[in-house]
């Protein structure tokens, strides 16, 4: 019995110190909850503005599928829909911006004369933006009037003047790491 006390006794201390800890964690969690997060500064707000606006441009101004979608055109089968597309752009060949949890590819960047696989060239562009550009700076690259293509989009231009778009794609490059 005496041996349970003193095991008792010192305890007491470690679960005071827990209490006390715990007390401290629900303190703190009351307190940030009770103070409001620190407002983005103006210039933050206008280029969320910005984003988001092209953002919408681009998926409003462009045929955008999903990969079941994708699947669907190129006659793939319905049980997962998902892994072509996705080897495909794993592969460089496509690739897909996400917006709200789903990936978007690009149908300007499927070929109907081959049965909806990737155009050729779309992987040659890819591997040029590598390191340089993210899915959605590539997809308002592709969306944007290029004056390297006398004023037309490069989504315009991908199936019936591959290498030019390709060169335009090499002069953003050398813009990038030059300029």
């Amino acid at each position: 019995m005496q041996a349970l006390a003193r095991t008792l006794q010192g305890l007491a201390p470690l679960v005071g110190s827990i209490v006390e800890r715990r007390q401290n964690e629900a303190w703190t969690a009351i307190l940030e909850a009770l103070v409001p997060d620190v407002p983005l500064p103006r210039h933050k707000l206008i280029e969320a503005r910005m984003a988001a606006d092209a953002r919408k441009a681009v998926l409003e101004g462009g045929d955008w599928l999903t990969a079941a979608e994708v699947a669907k055109a190129a006659g793939f089968s319905a049980s997962n829909p998902s892994t072509q597309p996705n080897k495909w752009k794993k592969d460089g060949q496509i690739f897909a911006v996400r917006h709200r949890g789903i990936d978007y590819f690009p149908g300007y960047g499927l070929d109907p004369a081959t049965g909806y696989r990737p155009v050729k060239a779309l992987a040659q562009v890819l591997a040029a933006f590598e390191g340089h550009k993210d899915d959605w700076a590539r997809a308002y690259w592709f969306a944007s009037v290029n004056s390297f293509l006398g004023g037309k989009r490069p989504q315009d231009l991908l199936l019936s003047k591959p290498d030019k778009v390709i060169a335009a794609a090499m002069d953003e490059v050398a813009g990038i790491l030059h300029g």
